[in-house]
């Protein structure tokens, strides 16, 4: 069982530009500075609490040994986060005072999730050439997303705009005084049969196996307040099918492997959130409000690599390539402040990864990772005005997907002890340029209007942003001790030089409220006490 405390010093801090204001100084990607500065009027915090229970039980049978794993998971997390922008951006659309447009609107996101899995398994327990594993896996999962947008004081302008009694009208049930509400409670059953049989023919093996799936999902979608529809409906989703999986594997001698394998993969498919109608522009409405529901993900990936071993340095390294049918992919539904998922009939990522890893002295360990990847798309979706949907275009990137990662990490361990070992432990990654979304990289850099006049800033000037997210580099470095009575305690500091990096990009209303870098976590310091049972 493990438990873990975190504190952090600004967590989930973001670099915020609003569209009718300034932004922040920055060193940042180019911006072209609008008529007045404005900071975030409310703090933005992160809080995440997780208990996780497992238990590991293995009985040997001779020939056969019986292993159940049983795991419960419940975890609350709050992303609380300033959305006066986004608030203030539709009531400057209705014509609201602006006194409305400044009220301090808070956007709390929670989630509250259980997961309960349980997996057993039968595997050979022999010398013999065929070795194999069969088994069966469940998992409930019951989560609850909730979002409310508290703004005191909203209703009474609402009411004074657009008539006595609206607020209470639109409500459905939520809180006053909060223009968007929503709870999308989802039970998602997976059960899974599996098996896979390995047999030896004296230097090479040959390895077949694959599993059953069944998925159910049940989703409700309940909404209330001035942004949204007032919506009540359940949607259901399931799917079952089989992915299978080939191995070959070479021992070209005691110290070299070479092996290649086929294997299928599979995503769950299902319907997107409805869009927040209120919000949309007719144009919006009209290219993302088709696209209700998507389909299951498929992949079938192909590898060939080498594992090696001598003199104290190991070296493993591969060649993939991933064919993908119906992929996944989210975007920004426009003004909606909605996101769409959509199906691309096909896209691709290939690449090669190598880890070297070495014991350079007495209890001096170091490894280097890396790869090179590309990841497009081998499709255009396009709306029924034959314009492309969101730089979803044949041979765009694949959002989020660095082209160059690169990861070094070192530790040295020594006996302190009869009992007791020490360590201490440091890291370095290099992640390199990506884009949030597909369409980023089209029109790039981009410039955003926000098309709101107001507090004197004439809502026509444009702010330019660079959407391509720059590399970025950690450094984290942890020490502890390990006890044979199986109890370590471990002290860390993950992001040690602080570094900034941009993760993601964010867009309200497309782009006509607030815009924002979302980036990593900052220096973070803890220590964790784990026991072993």
């Amino acid at each position: 069982m493990v438990y873990q405390k975190i504190e952090t010093d600004g967590f989930n801090r973001q670099e915020v530009f609003n569209l009718f204001a300034n932004p922040f100084t920055t060193t940042r990607p180019p911006i072209t500075l609008d008529e007045r500065e404005q900071y975030l009027l409310l703090d933005e915090a992160f809080e995440d609490e997780t208990l996780l229970a497992d238990l590991d039980i293995r009985y040997d049978m001779g020939a056969v040994q019986f292993a159940s794993i049983t795991s419960y998971i419940d975890r609350d997390i709050l992303v609380s986060r300033d959305a006066s922008a986004l608030t203030g951006s539709v009531s400057v659309d209705l014509g609201y005072p602006s006194t409305a447009v400044r009220l301090p609107s808070n956007l709390r996101d929670t989630t509250d999730l259980k997961q309960f899995t349980q997996e057993v398994r039968l595997t050979s327990n022999s010398d013999g050439p065929l070795q194999w594993v069969i088994g069966a896996f469940y998992s409930d999962v019951e989560r609850t997303y909730a979002q409310r947008l508290p703004t005191p004081g909203y209703d009474a302008f609402t009411d004074a705009v657009l008539g006595a009694g609206t607020s209470a009208a639109v409500a459905n049930g939520f809180p006053a005084n909060s223009p968007y509400n929503a709870d999308l409670p989802y039970d998602i059953t997976q059960k899974a049969v599996f098996g896979e049989a390995t047999y030896e023919f004296g230097r090479l093996s040959l390895t077949a196996g694959g599993r059953y799936y069944d998925f159910e999902e049940e989703r409700q979608f309940i909404s209330g307040g001035l942004f949204a529809n007032g919506d009540r409906q359940t949607d259901k989703t399931s799917s079952d099918g089989f992915t299978p999986r080939f191995l070959a594997s070479y021992e070209f001698s005691d110290s070299m492997t070479f092996n290649a394998q086929a294997a299928k993969g599979f995503r769950l498919g299902g319907v997107n959130d409805p869009l927040n109608l209120p919000l949309c522009t007719p144009q919006d409405a009209a290219i993302f409000g088709g696209f209700q529901s998507y389909d299951d993900e498929t992949l079938w990936n192909y590898e060939a690599g080498v594992k090696s071993r001598f003199a104290g340095v190991a070296l493993n390294a591969a060649a993939f390539y991933t064919d993908i049918k119906n992929l996944q992919t989210t975007l920004d539904a426009g003004s909606c402040s909605s996101r769409v998922v959509f199906n691309v009939p096909e896209a691709h990522t290939m690449g090669v990864e190598a880890e070297l890893s070495a014991r350079i002295g007495e209890g001096f360990e170091l490894s280097v990772s890396g790869s090179m990847l590309e990841a497009e798309f081998d499709s255009t979706v396009r709306d029924g005005t034959g314009a492309v949907i969101g730089g979803i275009r044949e041979g765009n990137r694949l959002p989020s997907v660095p082209k160059f990662q690169m990861a070094v990490t070192g530790t040295y361990t020594w006996a302190v002890s009869s009992t007791m070992d020490g360590f201490v432990n440091a890291s370095y990654q290099h992640v390199g340029s990506r884009y949030t979304q597909a369409s980023d990289q089209e029109n790039n850099p981009r410039s955003f209007v926000s098309g709101l006049p107001f507090g004197g800033a004439s809502g026509t000037n444009a702010t330019i942003v660079d959407l391509k997210l720059p590399a970025y580099d950690l450094v984290n470095i942890s020490a502890g001790i390990e006890m044979t009575s199986g109890l370590d305690v471990i002290a860390y500091v993950n992001n040690l030089f602080d570094e900034n990096a941009l993760m993601s990009f964010d867009r309200e209303r497309g782009g006509r409220a607030r815009l924002g870098f979302a980036v990593g976590q900052p220096r973070t310091m803890g220590v964790t006490v784990r026991k072993s049972f």
